[in-house]
């Protein structure tokens, strides 16, 4: 049994790829789910919904530990933790307490897809040729997540301006661009820590993706002399140390 969850999660089987795949699909509905009962009004089936997938997490999370070989290292991992968290955040209707607030801790799970990285560039030429592109955007797309659901779960109820995801969402966005537009502004000396950190990690974070996408398209290949890995796509030489590299290409424009 421990062998075959540990191909599961760790193999190179397609069935172990598929599986990871549909993990990924998972917490991509999780999150959907997350965004669109914040719309909703409390109801039986979104604490139901709450209990099954606490559920799914908490088998997901004991399986990973069960084949996990290297434990000292699982515990130090800062997604281990936001798992943690979210089981907390999902069973919560059980033990009658309103941590309804952490699941936005559920969004940093996304960062379990960098696991799948070397298959990523297998399966999808796309993700090979874009990867930084990707990356970065995954990465902007995380955080906007992340800061929109602490703004929900910290204003609503107490800042009229802020009466559901939209809005915190809205606010988030305008304050990352720069935009400003002062139709919404965050209650509190907390809220106002919150604002700092979505300009200064933010707009960072924006500005990462912008020079991305801007810059010259490049290609990862590890130089054998140097180790340098992003070369220019046509490069017949490491730019770094002057030996010959012998890139793969398709023969694709």
């Amino acid at each position: 049994m421990l062998k075959e969850l540990r191909n599961l999660y760790h193999g190179r089987s397609k069935r172990a790829h598929r599986f990871r795949y549909a993990l990924l699909a998972f917490d991509m509905a999780t999150i959907l789910f997350v965004i669109v009962t914040s719309f909703l009004p409390m109801a039986p089936w979104i604490l139901v919904a709450d209990v099954a997938i606490g559920a799914v997490i908490v088998l997901d999370f004991v399986a990973r530990v069960a084949v996990e070989e290297r434990k000292a290292a699982f515990w130090r991992r800062l997604t281990t933790w936001a798992d943690v968290v979210a089981m907390l955040s999902f069973l919560a209707p059980l033990l009658g307490a309103q941590l309804g607030f952490l699941r936005v801790l559920r969004t940093l799970r996304l960062l379990h897809a960098y696991q799948m990285l070397g298959r990523l560039r297998q399966d999808f030429r796309l993700f090979r040729k874009h990867e930084e592109v990707i990356l970065a955007a995954v990465n902007l797309a995380v955080f906007l997540f992340v800061m929109t659901g602490l703004i929900h779960a910290t204003q609503a109820g107490r800042n009229p301006q802020i009466g559901n995801y939209a809005d915190a969402l809205y606010f988030t966005v305008t304050t990352l661009t720069t935009t400003g537009f002062g139709d919404i502004t965050l209650q509190g000396t907390s809220g106002r820590m919150i604002s700092v950190l979505v300009m200064i990690v933010g707009v960072t974070l924006f500005l990462r993706l912008a020079q991305v996408l801007f810059r010259p398209l490049k290609v990862r290949h590890k130089c054998p002399s140097c180790g340098l890995m992003l070369h220019d796509a046509d490069a017949v030489h490491c730019k770094h140390c002057g030996v010959v590299l012998n890139i793969k290409d398709e023969g694709l424009v």
